[in-house]
C-alpha cells in the first residue's frame, strides 16, 4: 500500500502540469482564434456561437438573476432614500405650515383691530400682551405700553371685537389691565335695544353677570351691551357683548372679546376722561369735588 501512494505520488505532479500547460494553449488558442480579423474566421465563430450559446443559457440564468436582484437592490435603496428625503420635507413643510397658520391668525386678528369702528374723536395705541404679572388681580394682563407712550390709568383697552377692561396701572415700559371679568371691575353699560342701564359686575368667570338692571323684564338674550359712559369711567358706545341667561336665570354677558386668546390689544386715548388718581376710582370717580362746584353754581344762581 505504501508503494501504491508513492507511485500515485510520483505520477500526480507531471499529470496536474500537464494539463495545465494544455488548458493554458487551449485559452490562448481561443484568444488567438478569437482576434483574428477574417472572413472564414468570423464564421467560424459564429457557428461556434450559435451552436455553444443556446445549450448555456441554464447556466446564464442564475447570473442573470443575480443582475437583476442587484439591480432590484439598487432600485430599492434609491427609493428607501428618496422617501427618507420626503419624510424630511413633509416635516418642515408641516413646520411651516404651522407658522403660516400662527401668522394667519396674527394678520386676522391685526385686522380685526384695524377694522375696528371707534368714535372719530378718540385715537388709539396698539400694544403686545405680554403674561400677566402675578399681582393681586386675579384677571389682569400685561401690555408692552406704558407712560413712554402717553398710557393713563383708566383708559379702555379693546382687542378686535369688543372690550376687554381698563388700565390699571403704568409703568414706564408696561401697562397692566383689569380686565372686565376680574371681581374688581364694574362698568356701566346699556343694554341695547330696550335702553336699559345696568352694571357688569366682573366674578372671574368668562361669563360676567349684569347686575342693578332697571327693569329685567324687558331684557332679552342676545340684545347687545355697550358701555354707557355714565359717570365717565368709559367712553360711551364701546361693544362688549350680548345678553345671556345662565343655568339659574341670571343674566350674563357673552363678552365679545376673545378673552383666552389675547395678543395685541387697543388702548383708546380718551382725552375727554378725568384721569384716575386713585384705585377706588377704576370702578367710578369720586364725584365730590363736581358736586360741590354744582352745588356753589346753584348757589350763585339763586343770589
Amino acid at each position: 500500500m505504501a508503494r501504491d501512494r508513492s507511485y500515485q505520488n510520483d505520477y500526480s505532479g507531471p499529470l496536474r502540469r500537464l494539463l495545465t500547460f494544455v488548458l493554458i494553449v487551449c485559452l490562448l488558442g481561443l484568444f488567438i482564434l478569437w482576434r483574428i480579423d477574417s472572413p472564414r474566421v468570423e464564421r467560424f465563430r459564429a457557428q461556434v456561437i450559435d451552436r455553444v450559446m443556446p445549450g448555456f443559457s441554464w447556466a446564464m440564468a442564475p447570473v442573470t438573476a443575480s443582475i437583476n436582484l442587484f439591480r432590484d437592490f439598487r432600485s430599492y435603496q434609491a427609493l428607501y432614500e428618496q422617501n427618507q428625503e420626503l419624510r424630511r420635507e413633509l416635516q418642515q413643510m408641516k413646520s411651516w405650515k404651522e407658522a403660516a397658520l400662527q401668522l394667519e391668525q396674527e394678520n386676522a386678528r391685526l385686522l380685526d383691530l384695524n377694522n375696528v369702528r371707534l368714535d372719530p374723536r378718540l385715537t388709539y395705541i396698539t400694544g403686545v400682551v405680554l403674561a400677566d404679572s402675578g399681582s393681586p388681580f386675579r384677571q389682569s394682563l400685561l401690555l408692552n405700553v406704558g407712560n413712554r407712550d402717553g398710557i393713563q390709568d383708566g383708559w379702555a383697552a379693546m382687542d378686535g371685537l369688543g372690550l376687554v377692561g381698563r388700565i390699571s396701572g403704568v409703568g414706564e415700559r408696561t401697562a397692566r389691565v383689569i380686565m372686565l371679568t376680574d371681581t374688581s371691575s364694574k362698568v356701566p353699560v346699556l343694554i341695547q335695544p330696550s335702553g336699559q342701564r345696568a352694571l357688569v359686575v366682573g366674578d372671574n368667570s368668562m361669563v360676567p353677570p349684569i347686575d342693578f338692571l332697571e327693569d329685567p323684564d324687558q331684557v332679552r338674550p342676545g340684545d347687545r351691551v355697550v358701555t354707557s359712559g355714565d359717570a365717565g369711567v368709559l367712553p360711551p358706545g364701546l361693544v362688549i357683548g350680548q345678553v345671556a341667561k345662565d343655568p339659574g336665570g341670571r343674566l350674563r354677558v357673552r363678552l365679545s372679546a376673545d378673552i383666552e386668546r389675547l395678543e395685541f390689544l387697543r388702548v383708546l386715548r380718551d382725552h375727554g376722561t378725568p384721569g384716575v388718581d386713585t384705585a377706588g376710582e377704576l370702578v367710578a370717580p369720586d364725584r365730590s369735588e363736581e358736586d360741590a362746584q354744582a352745588a356753589e353754581e346753584e348757589e350763585q344762581a339763586d343770589g
